[in-house]
């Protein structure tokens, strides 16, 4: 059954906008109607793909919003949940997907579900029909659920994706609820500094030249910085700008990429950051893959994609290779300085004993909690990073004042 998005007006005269499945669009006005609302518009959604039908040319055409739509962690998670229990409970995926869409709040997410359940109602697999949307769901998930499918235990790996997930928003959530603060106090800190620098400094400028005295060079610097906030900000919001830009545009070629994420493992604090977060990325895709019956070349490879540091994605994909040429995982993680070493000898462990899956989820929850530590050391030392830097900005500018002043009163 075909999905439409309809345009309608209430009683009032509000707007109203939604995605619902019916066999033709007279269907879906009525439906409008019935409900008490005015239809304005109501629209096949087009998916960008067609499937041919048997050996004629007949054309079926199924509803997707867009195969660029991206979902966040949150709406993953429940999403993942929701069909987790669904199909735990014996219902078909395409009956599932039907309860999740009616379930969703968000009309993007509802679009979604309504897409996939219209691919798997065409005999696609789950599995592809989550391929129409790699924004939404990434590399991990979509291999996640080809090896269920392929094992016949679909909702035992869709419950251990959503126990990834679930970790996954949490720890993004309180990673960011640190930080409200810290950021607030930063900005407030740049406000107050600005405003010094255009509104109080200038008049102590006039002060200072109508004594006609010596202006000591502190004071001239701090001049200088005020007039070019006050007479020239467009110079300084112009260089904001395109230094934005010019930086997104080298980001997205791939050597300069490379060349940032290696200088970023060589800091002290930020490239520990790193190896750890994406340490722990790669252990719980491993450990997700290969417990769902992923071969090992294959995790290695999407445990790769999955980093975010590009230095480390190819470390990985060349572990990957010396695991097919007949290595070990962890003689070949080892050759790097990426990993820890408890978790390079957690791995050797479940080598030699035959039960790599288990240690890889205990080595995958060490470094969570790991980062999880580390995470809260950093926002906790850049408030009182921020506190210092305003004290010290301010204490120039001070001084800057009170110089001319100190120098005036020797001079009287």
């Amino acid at each position: 059954m075909p999905a439409y998005n309809y345009v309608a007006l209430t009683s009032q005269g509000k707007e109203k906008k939604g995605t619902v499945e019916a066999d033709s669009d007279r269907q879906i006005r009525q439906q409008l109607r019935d409900q008490g609302l005015i239809p304005m518009n109501v629209q096949l959604t087009v998916t960008k793909s067609k499937t041919n039908i048997s050996s004629s040319s007949t054309v079926t055409q199924f509803f997707q919003p867009s195969g660029g739509a991206k979902l966040s962690t949150i709406d993953l998670a429940l999403i993942t949940r929701q069909l987790a229990t669904l199909i735990q409970a014996a219902l078909p995926v395409e009956e599932a997907l039907k309860a999740v869409a009616r379930q969703a709040s968000k009309a993007k997410v509802r679009g979604i579900a309504l897409a996939l359940r219209a691919k798997v109602n065409e005999g696609f697999t789950l599995a592809s029909a989550l391929a129409e949307f790699p924004n939404a769901f990434p590399d991990l998930y979509r291999a996640t659920v080809a090896a269920g499918e392929h094992s016949g235990h679909l909702d035992l790996v869709l419950e251990q994706l959503a126990d990834y997930t679930e970790s996954s928003s949490e720890t993004q959530r309180k990673v960011k609820g640190a930080m409200v603060y810290p950021v607030i106090l930063l900005i407030f800190s740049l406000g107050i500094l600005v405003a010094l620098m255009i509104f109080v400094v200038p008049q102590i400028v006039e002060v200072i030249s109508d004594n006609g005295q010596e202006v000591p060079m502190l004071t001239q610097i701090v001049i200088a910085i005020s007039d070019f906030l006050v007479l020239r900000w467009y110079w300084l919001l112009g260089a904001v700008v395109l230094g934005f830009f010019g930086f997104k545009f080298l980001m997205r070629q791939e050597q300069s990429r490379y060349k940032a994420d290696a200088i970023i493992l060589k800091l002290p604090l930020f490239g520990r950051l790193s190896k750890g977060l994406n340490a722990a990325r790669v252990c719980n895709t491993l450990s997700i893959l290969s417990a769902s019956g992923v071969q090992l070349i294959d995790a290695l490879k999407i445990s790769g994609q999955v980093t975010s540091n590009l230095v480390i994605q190819k470390g990985i994909m060349s572990a990957a290779d010396r695991v097919r040429e007949g290595g070990s995982l962890y003689r070949s993680l080892d050759q790097f300085d990426f990993f820890p070493p408890m978790m390079i000898q957690m791995i050797a462990s479940g080598e030699n004993s035959g039960d790599l899956d288990k240690m890889l989820h205990r080595a995958a929850q060490n470094q969570d909690r790991e980062m999880v530590g580390l995470i809260a050391t950093v926002v906790s030392l850049f408030e009182p990073l921020v506190m210092v830097f305003m004290g010290i900005t301010v204490m120039v500018i001070v001084m800057a004042i009170m110089l001319p002043i100190f120098n005036l009163s020797s001079v009287v």
